[in-house]
């Protein structure tokens, strides 16, 4: 059955089963899953990142920007999660789906480049100023050493 609205469900771990209708968001992981809106009952992840989606709470629904295309699936559903709904989208042809795949390489490659991005670690202390000298690892490079 053709969603038109999603439930939110906060967990740390998401359940083996997931429920039609209900988007699950583990913080802990920075994930969110949930079945297909389209009904096909495929399971979508949406992993939270400043590279692949942004999720929004305002204290009552949730958001996922960008849109959410299914393009590896038969259903090839496209739609957006605002405010709780889903709102519908059309179905985007090859062309717009190697383009925009190509896109999202792009700005992951140009993300996590080191070359582009100087982290604190990267910076070289400042002779005679007290507490320089031990930079902290940036949270981003933690999490790209543990995933990538």
């Amino acid at each position: 059955m053709k969603r038109d609205s999603l439930i939110h469900e906060f967990v740390e771990y998401v359940p083996k089963e997931l429920k039609d209708g209900t988007i699950y968001v583990s913080m802990a992981y920075a994930t969110a899953m949930h079945k297909c809106c389209c009904g096909c009952g495929n399971e979508v992840v949406t992993p939270l990142s400043p590279t692949d989606w942004e999720l929004t709470f305002d204290g009552q629904s949730i958001s996922l920007d960008p849109s959410i295309g299914n393009w590896s699936f038969p259903c090839q559903s496209h739609y957006w999660i605002k405010r709780g709904r889903v709102k519908w989208d059309r179905r985007w042809s090859k062309k717009e789906i190697e383009a925009g795949r190509a896109h999202d390489r792009s700005a992951k490659k140009e993300y996590f480049d080191e070359t582009k991005r100087p982290t604190a670690i990267d910076k070289k202390p400042s002779a005679g100023r007290s507490g320089e000298g031990k930079s902290e690892e940036s949270f981003w490079r933690k999490l790209k050493k543990r995933w990538f």
